[in-house]
């Protein structure tokens, strides 16, 4: 099974997704957490450039395509190996990220981007997606304090010092893509402590993975 987490940035995706893989490797299911950008050795080098500061000035058609290329590497190296060997696949942020950021808060045409994703990458979307919502200015602070604490890279600031309309539109863009594909998306209320959002979360994989009719 292929699970994506998405969100605004300090929406806890990181957290959660290891809470997740606690949680199913105790109930007997093998999984392995993986990330865009930055899943393999190359997309670590691409994910430097995208969330490097000082790369303020980044043409958003170059910004999409370093994702696309990040993309490439990661699914024929981690996430098509592991699902084609039975492993369940945890990745923090996959292409909805791409529709919400670069399509619908940087402007780029969304079907330019969708019709990439199809010849490129088959189209391959998630089983599942877990969307942990709260408003930017809660995500924004939330990541600043983790910044500030050591708990996140202090080099890897560029989306959190875009301003906060940019951040609106992002998950105006999340929860346009979880109205349209209600069948695959889950809706999680991140403003809530991290107890209550892995409450919520582990609920749901026990309906749908490990729940037995009858």
């Amino acid at each position: 099974m292929f699970i994506s987490f998405e969100g605004i940035e300090g929406s806890g995706k990181t957290t959660q997704i290891k809470h997740v893989s606690a949680f199913l490797e105790n109930e007997g299911i093998q999984c392995v957490m993986t990330r865009e950008p930055g899943g393999t050795d190359i997309g670590r080098r691409i994910r430097a450039i995208l969330l490097d500061p000082h790369s303020v000035n980044l043409d958003p058609l170059a910004e999409l395509l370093l994702y696309m290329a990040d993309r490439a590497q990661h699914l024929n190296q981690i996430v098509k190996v592991n699902l084609d060997a039975g492993i369940t696949v945890l990745c923090d942020r996959y292409f909805d990220a791409t529709l919400a950021y670069q399509g619908h808060a940087r402007g780029l045409d969304a079907d330019m981007i969708t019709l990439l994703h199809r010849q490129a990458f088959e189209n391959l979307k998630p089983d599942l997606t877990f969307l942990l919502d709260l408003t930017p200015e809660e995500g924004l602070a939330r990541a600043w304090r983790q910044i500030d604490d050591g708990g996140r890279a202090a080099g890897e600031t560029r989306f959190e010092e875009e301003r906060t309309v940019f951040h609106e539109k992002v998950r105006e863009g999340y929860l346009m893509l979880a109205d349209k594909e209600p069948g695959r998306f889950v809706m999680i209320d991140a403003a809530m402590d991290e107890d209550g959002v892995r409450a919520q979360i582990c609920s749901v994989l026990y309906d749908k993975m490990l729940k037995v009719d009858g």
